[in-house]
């Protein structure tokens, strides 16, 4: 276990204590692999209760490019393409609380549906009945309930953390953001800890954020893994500006911050995947590997990341090039991480699917 102290000052060390860092966090590996999950990216709304300033994925229900719902149909069809694809999971993602706007709601009880998770739950089932993928639903922050009644249909659930600080909350980051209350995201990781669900977190880096704040975030992660352990990997994603947000102007992180992240995270966290996702980091996603990084993420052959649809997936191809050349062996794997394949952590019908 390391001090607060001694990560922020990890988090902020210089010429060859940096090396030394990397040298450190590359001896935590417990194999010479580096895994992704090839997946398919559904988006089934874009209207949210946030308006994140470095969010690009919103829509206002009144925009011309709103999705207000995305039909089971046109869902089910983009599932079932990805199956012939050999695609294993099937990533759900939507605005958060999205069914609190009227004309979302009403979209949903056009369909047959009394809100979003009912129709998530639907998809989820579906997708199991119907297609050889996996569920993993990214719904935002949850009730305790709610969790539980996901976990029958999926594999595997996420919600990044994004950071720990209040003061977050009173800059553009997060001012207009109710969902990002730093103390609703700890309990949503905190009750699917107590649930036993497979779960993805991680930071965003570069919105604002202290290297105290990055500390305490990481820190506060480790206190819920040490009690739960159900954290199966942890997500170090840089901020990109983009045009048109309202944090357009601000400066993404420096490589060497990210570096430094990347290894410190993999320094607290030996047993869980560290992951940096390869399309934010194009030029430079390699060097993650060195840093103590061992996993890509989710990289679809068929659909966008709608969230950063200016940043395309690499090829698989090009993921096991430069993985290979750093002397590492790609490696696909399901949504749900080996060592979660267990009844304690997966409902009866996931466990039949995966077998």
């Amino acid at each position: 276990m390391l001090s607060r102290d001694k990560l922020i000052s990890l988090l902020g060390v210089n010429g060859n204590n940096v090396l030394q860092l990397m040298v450190d966090a590359n001896s935590l590996r417990e194999t010479n692999n580096i895994t992704f999950s090839k997946n398919v990216f559904l988006p089934l709304t874009n209207i949210c209760r946030n308006n994140c300033g470095y969010c690009t994925f919103r829509r206002d229900p009144e925009a011309p490019d709103a999705t207000l719902i995305m039909p089971p149909e046109e869902v089910m069809g983009i599932i079932h393409k990805a199956d012939i694809y050999n695609c294993r999971e099937a990533l759900f993602t939507f605005g958060e609380q999205a069914d609190a706007t009227f004309q979302v709601k009403d979209a949903l009880e056009k369909l047959g549906f009394e809100g979003m998770l009912d129709y998530l739950y639907h998809l989820c089932e579906r997708t199991l009945n119907e297609t050889g993928l996996l569920p993993h639903s990214n719904p935002g922050v949850l009730q305790k309930s709610e969790l539980k009644m996901l976990k029958e249909v999926n594999a595997s659930m996420g919600l990044m953390l994004e950071n720990t600080s209040p003061r977050l909350m009173e800059i553009p980051a997060h001012q207009n953001s109710p969902g990002k209350e730093p103390s609703l995201r700890i309990k949503t990781i905190e009750n699917a800890g107590k649930l036993k669900i497979p779960f993805t977190t991680g930071l965003l880096i570069g919105v604002g954020e202290s290297l105290e704040e990055r500390a305490d975030s990481l820190l506060e992660l480790r206190r819920i893994q040490d009690k739960y352990g159900h954290i199966q990997e942890i997500i170090i994603q840089n901020f990109k500006p983009k045009p048109g947000i309202e944090m357009e102007k601000y400066p993404e992180p420096s490589l060497l911050d990210m570096i430094r992240t990347v290894a410190v995270t993999k320094l607290l966290f030996p047993e869980c995947g560290v992951q940096v996702p390869p399309n934010l980091n194009h030029s430079t996603a390699p060097i993650f590997l060195l840093a103590g990084a061992d996993d890509w993420g989710g990289v679809s052959p068929l659909t966008k990341d709608y969230v950063n649809p200016e940043s395309p997936w690499p090829e698989v191809d090009e993921l096991k090039r430069f993985t290979e050349e750093l002397g590492f062996q790609l490696e696909e794997r399901l949504p749900v991480y080996q060592k979660y394949i267990k009844k304690d952590f997966l409902s009866d019908s996931i466990l039949r699917k995966i077998s």
